[in-house]
């Protein structure tokens, strides 16, 4: 890139997903920032960064979101996937219209590590309450991003906190959990919140799986989730008769739609029952973020995450940046490593990716050095852009 072909200032928008249990995705925006800085000084290029962290609906949405709209954390206290107490976040935009909550708050998977997993009784309760919250601070629009979570209730446990209740053909309320759903005869949702119908949902997904089957929730899922070979097969009859019953009762059908088994089906009764739009996790944040502006606007964009494989082009930060980006806009992946071949970057249009390791070493050796090498990596691409 000669400088008489370079626009002035040139544009530059850093876009990043967090490096995993190393650094959030606003620290490895920073550090990206300061390379390419650093290497426009030495060019003596004017430059316009935009740093946005960015996220796919799953862990570090709420900080990345917060980050863009400049508000603070509101905070909850709500019970985990097995009940116990504990305290949650969720944001609502500064004009006080939108709400988002990270539903792995309640439900988390990693929440619940410390004692043995129980996929039949695992609830989305704690969710429910994150949703009150919100609901309490007035917002008309309600972003649910749920990603990593421990249950696979079918989002019964979210309703029941505002008010639905499920029954048994006798009439007895039905424990938490989605094992409990094969005894499901009636759905009640007369004493739910009225609120729950009059704002809009959208929930984000990062995964096409449907809520049933070989390729559904309990199926895919549900050992990640403690669920041994007889529990997977049980949840997913469970989830086939909450369907049955959901359609028996006036409900929008459950069958085959992408998406919905995310999380354990926690989307699945929102979307039956009310006006729930479901979407990529990475393009419900970028519709938060302005990040198709940003985009809009850079001669170069630089992304990154921990790991770059093909799972990032399908549906990740990577692929949403991606897709967003022109394809005469240079599009460059920094990651901690380069798990994609030659074909596979080539047909994904990213225009180059480096792995940011700066020598042999394990990840508990080289984690503490993740935004040094970042700067240094990102300096170093640079540096090879903007020299004349």
């Amino acid at each position: 890139m000669s400088r008489a072909d370079r626009p002035s200032p040139l544009r530059v928008a850093v876009i990043p997903d967090s490096f995993k249990g190393t650094l959030d995705a606003r620290r490895v925006a920073t550090a990206i920032a300061d390379g390419v800085r650093r290497a426009a000084g030495e060019a003596q290029q004017d430059i316009i960064v935009d740093e946005l962290p960015f996220a796919d609906g799953g862990e570090g949405t709420l900080d990345a979101v917060l980050a863009a709209w400049g508000t603070s954390a509101q905070s909850c206290t709500t019970t985990d996937a097995i009940g116990r107490p504990c305290n949650a976040e969720y944001a609502v935009s500064a004009d006080g219209r939108i709400g988002l909550i990270e539903a792995a708050q309640a439900n988390g998977l990693a929440a619940v590590s410390d004692v043995p997993l129980r996929a039949a009784e695992a609830t989305t309760r704690g969710v429910g309450t994150l949703v009150r919250a919100a609901l309490d601070e007035g917002v008309d629009e309600i972003l649910l991003t749920i990603g990593g979570s421990a249950t696979t209730d079918a989002g019964t446990g979210l309703l029941r906190e505002l008010g639905a209740r499920f029954f048994d053909v006798n009439g007895v309320e039905l424990p938490d959990g989605g094992g409990s759903l094969l005894n499901l005869a009636t759905i009640d949702l007369s004493g739910i919140d009225p609120r729950v119908r009059d704002v809009t949902w959208r929930i984000a997904t990062d995964v096409t799986n449907p809520l049933t089957g070989p390729q559904g929730a309990a199926h895919v899922f549900g050992p990640q989730k403690g669920a041994a070979l007889e529990d997977v097969e049980h949840l997913d009859r469970c989830l086939k008769h909450l369907a049955e019953v959901v359609a028996e009762s006036g409900g929008k059908s459950l069958d085959g739609v992408a998406g919905l088994g995310a999380a354990g089906g926690l989307g699945a009764l929102l979307y039956a029952f009310f006006t729930v739009e479901l979407v990529p996790g990475w393009e419900m944040v970028s519709d938060a973020l302005g990040a198709a502006e940003k985009i809009g606007q850079a001669d170069l964009v630089f992304t990154g995450e921990g790991r770059f494989d093909t799972q990032s082009l399908d549906g990740k930060v990577i692929h949403g940046v991606r897709q967003l980006t022109a394809e005469t806009t240079p599009m460059i992946v920094l990651a901690g490593q380069v798990a994609v071949d030659a074909e596979a970057l080539q047909a994904s249009g990213v225009t180059a990716a480096f792995s940011i390791g700066r020598g042999p070493g394990t990840l508990e050796e080289t984690a503490p050095h993740t935004a040094e090498n970042l700067t240094w990596t990102a300096y170093q691409v640079a540096r090879l852009l903007l020299t004349p």
